[in-house]
């Protein structure tokens, strides 16, 4: 007898259950079916990862619109200036070169002011009345020559200032008509000239008296 045991020759091998592996035979963990549990985790940290990205979107939207928003204040910024210094140097030469001219007009027309008052006080000395029988065409040929010199003063100023050439507004004119006494308006001309003024006014009234006498004398 020999003295060896084995003791697998005791167990009977169609009665052992054989222990099932934790995974099958070939099969990782990684490749296994996910269980709910973790297919809701990783839902959950999906729409987590979807919500921080919205979140990011939207800062970088309002980052983006404050950008935009920057550019465009700067862009008004550089057109605006540029448009005003092109502006302001433009009015600065015109209002310069106006404001020249007035001064040159304003120098002469004082200027001119003196020379009329001057040629006033001696348009209004010149006292006929008293000139003599002896010494008449010197007072006289004096007196010319003083309307001379201030029509001379006139008619220079006219050229340099168009005011003294407008005409008188219709209310100045009806004033001074009103002011007016009839025996100065009468008196400024002849007696000739009265007469063919009056002609000229009346005649048409004659024409008509005239026309009716001829009608008149017709009919009978």
């Amino acid at each position: 007898m020999s003295s060896n045991y084995d003791a697998s020759e005791f167990v009977d091998g169609d009665l052992l259950v054989p222990k099932s592996p934790a995974f099958p035979a070939g099969l990782s963990q990684t490749q296994r079916a996910p269980s709910r549990e973790e297919v809701d985790s990783k839902v959950a940290d999906a729409q987590q990862k979807l919500a921080e990205l919205k979140r990011a979107q939207e800062d970088l939207e309002r980052e983006r619109a404050a950008l935009e928003e920057t550019r465009r204040r700067q862009m008004e910024f550089q057109t605006g200036r540029q448009e005003m210094t092109q502006q302001l140097t433009r009015g600065v030469g015109l209002l310069e070169e106006a404001e020249f001219n007035i001064r040159r007009d304003a120098e002469q027309m004082a200027k001119t002011l003196v020379d009329f008052r001057a040629a006033l006080t001696k348009v209004q000395t010149i006292r006929e009345e008293t000139w003599a029988a002896d010494n008449f065409n010197i007072e006289l040929t004096r007196a010319l020559t003083v309307l001379e010199n201030a029509r001379m003063e006139w008619n220079a100023a006219r050229l340099k200032f168009p005011a003294l050439s407008e005409p008188q507004s219709e209310g100045v004119v009806a004033k001074a008509a009103d002011i007016t006494p009839a025996s100065s308006i009468f008196g400024a001309h002849s007696f000739g000239e009265l007469c063919r003024l009056g002609f000229a006014l009346t005649w048409p009234l004659f024409l008509v008296t005239l026309g009716l006498l001829v009608v008149l004398m017709l009919r009978r």
